[in-house]
């Protein structure tokens, strides 16, 4: 009996995670030099008289590929639960980064763990922001209210795209990643909530800090979650956390 209620538990769990992997349509963004990405994208409940927010998902190292599917395995799905649809209407742009690409161009950590912004973005950030633009111009998107986020490689890369385009977010939420702490002063103000696990072995959780110290210097009141007993899954705690969400939704560019 065990084993057939096991059975069901797993079977309605799979329908509910594919349903809400359906609700992602499947595209493709291609500019006039023939760079191409992939992305999954969530749209609001049909409504022409309003317009809506836009996030911005960047997924970590090991969903990389051309399948434009592993880039749903964690955290962006919750943004399609029945709840969130209805509380937090948005789109939602899902990129796939190609392999052995990077969604980020940092130079390594030197002896003190900091990291320096290179003065290119890397290929894929560029195509990623002329989507940005491009959607934005097509859809009903409230310029005011695009944020980002993203985990691990995705974490970097948001912190990336906010210190070289820091007019363009309403709000970041880098959960394991880590930036130029020298940029703080141009992320000042944007909204930041960062999440790290105390315990994470592949992401020092020192960048996280040394922001946080970095952006309250440069007049800024980041937010940082420390998840005590965590690795580096921290976003399993980030992405179900309902005060995140709402908190996200009330930021917008004044």
């Amino acid at each position: 009996m065990k084993i057939i209620y096991s059975i069901l538990i797993l079977f309605f769990t799979t329908q509910f995670v594919f349903a809400q992997s359906n609700r992602f349509s499947f595209e493709k963004y291609g500019n006039n030099e023939g760079d191409t990405l992939n992305y999954r994208l969530l749209s609001p409940d049909y409504n022409t008289s309003r317009k809506f927010p836009l996030v911005i998902f960047l997924h970590g190292s090991g969903e990389r590929g051309h399948d434009n599917e592993a880039q749903l395995k964690w955290g962006v799905m919750n943004f399609a639960s029945d709840q969130m649809m209805l509380q937090h209407p948005c789109y939602v742009i899902a990129p796939q980064l190609p392999e052995n690409e990077s969604w980020s161009n940092f130079t390594k950590p030197d002896a003190e763990n900091l990291m320096m912004l290179n003065s290119s973005p890397s290929i894929t950030m560029k195509l990623l922001i002329d989507l940005i633009h491009d959607f934005a111009a097509k859809h009903p998107i409230d310029q005011s209210r695009i944020y980002i986020t993203g985990l691990s490689m995705g974490g970097f890369g948001t912190f990336d795209a906010i210190e070289r385009y820091p007019n363009l977010f309403a709000a970041a939420v880098p959960v394991c990643g880590g930036g130029d702490i020298s940029k703080a002063s141009l992320i000042a103000n944007i909204p930041i909530w960062m999440f790290h696990g105390a315990e994470d072995p592949a992401v020092p959780t020192k960048y996280s800090l040394q922001m946080t110290e970095a952006l309250f210097k440069a007049g800024a009141h980041p937010a940082l979650t420390i998840y005590p007993e965590t690795g580096h899954f921290s976003w399993l705690g980030a992405y179900t956390d309902p005060l995140m969400f709402n908190w996200l939704f009330s930021q917008r560019i004044k």
